[in-house]
C-alpha cells in the first residue's frame, strides 16, 4: 500500500467497541430459547459474535436443531434485550473522547453494526449518543452479505463519499477486523472480547479507544 493514504474517515463497530452489551444479548438470546423450553448457553453464541443477530440466534438454533422463526424470535429476543439493558449500558473507555478527537480532525463518521437497527438504536441511547454525531448508520439490515464479508464497511465508507483505503474500521471481532482489511481500509482492533493473536490481521491492536495511541488517526 501507497503512503498517499491520508484518513478520511472512521467506521465504528457498535457492540464491543463504543458499548459493551454481548453479555446482555446472550442474555436476551439464552431467555428467549428458555421460553421454548430450550436451555442453551452462553459459549453457544461465541462463533457468531458479530456477524448479526439472523446468524447470532440462528446459529445456536441449528446446534440444537430449535425450530426457529427468524423475525418474530429475533423481535422477542430484542424486547427482552431492552428490558435488561434499561440504564445499565455506558460508553466504553475513551469513546467520548476518540469522537472528539475524530471531530476535532474534521474526520466523517459512521457506525457499522450487523445488528437490526432495532438494537443500534436501542444501544446509542442508552450510552446517550445521539445518531446525529454520525454521518452515517448502517445496520445488518442495509447490506446482504455480512461480516466478514467487507458489505458493510463499503457502504458506508460510500455513504460518507469516502474511499475505503481512507477510511479507519474500529472493530472488536474477528469476522469484523477480516471485513475492514477485505473492504481495503486500516483495522484499530480492540480487545474487547478476542485475544491479541486472534485479532493480528488488524493494522493496531489495543485495549479500549482510551489507549488507541494517536497514529491511528493521524495518517
Amino acid at each position: 500500500m501507497s503512503n498517499k493514504h491520508q484518513i478520511e474517515a472512521v467506521l465504528f463497530d457498535m457492540d464491543g467497541v463504543l458499548v459493551d452489551s454481548e453479555a446482555y444479548i446472550c442474555q436476551a438470546g439464552m431467555d428467549m430459547f428458555a421460553e421454548k423450553g430450550k436451555t442453551v448457553l452462553a459459549e453457544d453464541f461465541l462463533p457468531f459474535t458479530g456477524m448479526g443477530e439472523n446468524r447470532y440466534l440462528g446459529g445456536v438454533a441449528e446446534k440444537y436443531k430449535i425450530p426457529f422463526e427468524l423475525e418474530k424470535d429475533k423481535a422477542r429476543t430484542y424486547e427482552i434485550y431492552a428490558e435488561l439493558v434499561n440504564g445499565k449500558l455506558f460508553p466504553l473507555d475513551g469513546v467520548k473522547d476518540f469522537i472528539a478527537k475524530c471531530k476535532e480532525r474534521g474526520l466523517k463518521m459512521a457506525v457499522a453494526s450487523s445488528a437490526d437497527p432495532v438494537k443500534v438504536n436501542i444501544n446509542l441511547k442508552e450510552i446517550g449518543l445521539q445518531r446525529e454525531e454520525f454521518q452515517a448508520v448502517v445496520t445488518g439490515l442495509d447490506i446482504e452479505n455480512k461480516k466478514p464479508a467487507p458489505d458493510i464497511f463499503l457502504k458506508a465508507a460510500r455513504l460518507l463519499n469516502a474511499d475505503p483505503s481512507n477510511c479507519l474500521v474500529v472493530e472488536d471481532a474477528v469476522s469484523g477486523v477480516a471485513a475492514g482489511k477485505a473492504a481495503g481500509a486500516r483495522v484499530l482492533a480492540l480487545t474487547t472480547a478476542f485475544s491479541p493473536s486472534d485479532l493480528a490481521g488488524a493494522d493496531w491492536i489495543t485495549e479500549t479507544l482510551a489507549t488507541a495511541g494517536d497514529e491511528v488517526l493521524d495518517w
